[in-house]
């Protein structure tokens, strides 16, 4: 059996019958994460107090490996509707970066999957991966994040993503950061921004992640983390900057340890990360839900058509590439 008749097949196999035919690889993966998610479950739990989103594991094993193949066609295809926002943010005179926050099982497949298919885990995101490929070939500048967190990983230190929240964490964060700031450069016109004093600290904090929170009682304990913030000269939180040049545009990653209250902290996020690299706060245009287009439909609210932007950095997880939907054209810039 080949292609989508063994995928079906294997999903159909316990583990042990998995390993014992030798699907070790990608499709042994992805067939075992398919059979988690016929569950059900609100969360995936994994071993060592990891959890997992559903929906993570779900863009990693879809029923079909068709719908995450460009042309897939109407709002189930990303393509079209991020090629045409790039036209528009080119048309107002600035430069589109889009990053897309690589799934957790992609960067911590080993609390999750069982031994003997972790291997095969660096395969589960061959079909994204040709997704942004198809992207940046139609002329879409797309940062791919893996090579800097699996780097990152290997070096050892505090998890890049939070155990028990679907985000990534305040170390994730600064590694994301300095690669989008190692991505931009130096052009000419990030030397003519005026600077401000922007000052940075570290303390440990506690959260209740999203994950945790969605569990029974009892619930592990909350998750302790070190946050590294950012604040102005008075120790207040810097605050979004309309008119800065730069506009991060995105989902809750671009929130989280930025908005408070239930994204656990302020002036940890990473907006507040890039003004550290950079030393000015940029604009900001987030969304605590999908940031394909809900985050632009808000952008298109502001109506300012993206004047004075010179770029415009697009964070969303990259689950929403295989959400199989929803995807609209969006006239931010007429």
């Amino acid at each position: 059996m080949r292609g989508a008749n063994l995928r079906i097949a294997m999903a159909a196999l316990p583990l042990a019958a998995l390993l014992a035919c030798g699907a070790r690889g990608g499709e042994g993966a992805r067939a075992w994460l398919a059979e988690r998610l016929a569950g059900g479950e609100a969360v995936v739990a994994g071993r060592d107090g990891w959890l997992y989103l559903p929906a993570d594991l779900r863009a990693l094993a879809p029923p079909d490996l068709a719908s995450l193949s460009p042309g897939a066609g109407g709002e189930a295809d990303p393509v079209p509707a991020i090629v045409d926002f790039a036209s528009q943010v080119r048309k107002a005179g600035a430069e589109l970066l889009l990053v897309p926050v690589p799934p957790k099982p992609l960067v911590y497949p080993e609390p999750l999957l069982p031994a003997g298919l972790v291997a095969g885990a660096a395969e589960l995101g061959a079909p994204l991966a040709a997704l942004a490929a198809e992207l940046a070939r139609r002329g879409v500048p797309v940062l791919d994040l893996l090579p800097a967190l699996r780097a990152a990983k290997a070096e050892g230190g505090d998890p890049l993503y939070c155990r028990t929240d679907t985000h990534w964490s305040p170390r994730g964060i600064a590694v994301a950061a300095a690669a989008i700031a190692g991505r931009v450069g130096r052009p000419a016109w990030l030397a003519e921004v005026p600077r401000r004093e922007v000052r940075s600290a570290r303390r440990p904090l506690a959260i209740e992640g999203d994950l945790r929170r969605l569990l029974p009682e009892p619930r592990p304990a909350p998750e302790r983390l070190e946050l590294i913030s950012f604040s102005d000269p008075g120790g207040e939180p810097l605050a979004p900057w309309r008119e800065s040049p730069v506009l991060l545009l995105g989902d809750s990653h671009a929130l989280v340890f930025h908005a408070g209250a239930e994204l656990h902290a302020r002036g940890g996020g990473l907006a507040d990360h890039l003004a550290g690299a950079w030393g000015f706060p940029v604009d900001l245009v987030a969304v605590r839900g999908s940031g394909g287009t809900p985050a632009r439909v808000n952008l298109l609210r502001r109506g300012d058509g993206l004047a004075g932007k010179r770029l415009v950095i697009w964070v969303f997880a990259a689950r929403e590439l295989a959400a199989g939907g929803g995807w609209k054209l969006v006239p931010v810039v007429r």
